[in-house]
């Protein structure tokens, strides 16, 4: 066998089926742009565009009526107990992240070849340009709500006296729970004038007795009033600015249902509002000259613009954020200088907007 053929034979073979391998896995993927793949004419990537993702904390409240509610007009003097239960959403907050995703309108191919110095070129999984020559920045992720841990519930039979848990009927019950409510409101009274038959030594005993009792009087009141147990969850609405709008319908909310679908008229809309605010940042001019740079080796960046978004209703605000999109912006080509054979330069995106974080350029040895 002819070692000499043989070998140029096979480097020929290696580099057709890395060439065929690449063709095959053209999808962008993340940092697929290694010096064993040189041979290739070039990788594609996506710069991204911004998405909206507006957090809602929706407070759910459940009210369940009292056991003695019905009594609570006759012996508490109290018309406004309700008798029957019932469950409310209202949203007690809002929040606002960046989520970067695809621009298919600005799909581009960078050259990697032996006239240029791209050797890495690294992706997010939706093929988004992060780097070139360079580690990637992680996005930051926002920290998902987590509810605070709720406190015990109150058992207002823990609070009853003897005679009260004796009760034959439930109306010698409420009647029994009024007068000792009524005991309690009189012992604060004569704790708080300095009257009472066993009074505390210091200002920390007192606050302790008035406390207990202050405990013992809204567990047994609860037997009238009935109770709200609340829980807090975080939802999430997704939206794509494009362009300028006055008054567009984000989502609809109900305050019997919480969020509802957008077709859903028993929710309130809710309108996001989207202003350009004309404001970009600039690229130093040696990095991109279209009219000088012969050499367009399709390593491209974004210029976002600044825009404002604000999300209301008919009788409320619920927040105004200014940002950075880079569909309000523009895009601009790196002079292909940068990647030549004399100098290699290493660039790092910004991973939601596309814009320049860092770059650094190095001549060759």
């Amino acid at each position: 066998i002819d070692i000499k053929k043989y070998m140029k034979y096979r480097n020929v073979m290696k580099g057709l089926i890395a060439a065929v391998a690449v063709t095959l896995l053209g999808a962008p993927q993340n940092a697929v742009a290694q010096d064993d793949v040189r041979t290739v004419d070039g990788a594609s990537y996506y710069l991204p565009k911004t998405e909206l993702r507006f957090s809602l904390l929706v407070e759910k409240a459940t009210f369940t009526p009292g056991d003695l509610a019905p009594y609570a007009s006759r012996y508490l003097r109290r018309d406004d107990v309700s008798m029957e239960p019932s469950t409310q959403y209202r949203i007690v907050g809002m929040q606002l992240s960046q989520k970067a995703v695809p621009d298919t309108t600005k799909f581009f191919t960078a050259k990697i070849d032996g006239k240029h110095s791209v050797r890495t070129l690294s992706r997010d999984e939706n093929g988004v340009l992060l780097a070139v020559n360079a580690e990637p920045r992680e996005a930051k992720t926002r920290k998902p709500f987590v509810a605070a841990p709720k406190p015990a519930p109150v058992n207002p039979r823990d609070y009853m006296t003897q005679e009260i848990l004796s009760a034959a009927n439930k109306v010698k019950m409420a009647e029994l729970c009024v007068q000792e409510i009524y005991d309690i409101r009189e012992n604060k009274s004569l704790l708080n004038k300095g009257q009472a038959d066993f009074m505390p030594k210091d200002g920390e005993q007192l606050r302790l007795m008035i406390d207990n009792l202050n405990a013992q009087e809204n567990a047994l009141l609860q037997l009238f009033e009935g109770t709200t147990d609340r829980d807090t969850t975080e939802v999430e609405v997704a939206f794509v600015p494009t362009r300028e709008v006055e008054k567009q319908l984000l989502f609809r909310f109900s305050k019997y249902f919480g969020l509802t679908d957008a077709d859903d008229l028993s929710g309130k809309p809710y309108y996001i509002k989207v202003e350009d605010l004309h404001s970009s940042p600039t690229l130093n001019g040696s990095l991109a000259d279209p009219k000088k740079d012969k050499d367009n080796i399709g390593i491209c960046v974004n210029l976002p613009g600044k825009i404002r978004a604000t999300v209301f209703s008919a009788d409320r605000a619920l927040g105004a954020f200014e940002l950075y999109a880079p569909q309000f912006g523009t895009t601009e080509s790196l002079s292909g200088e940068m990647f030549s054979k004399k100098f290699t330069s290493h660039l790092v995106l910004n991973p939601v907007t596309g814009s320049i974080e860092s770059l650094e350029t190095e001549p060759l040895k």
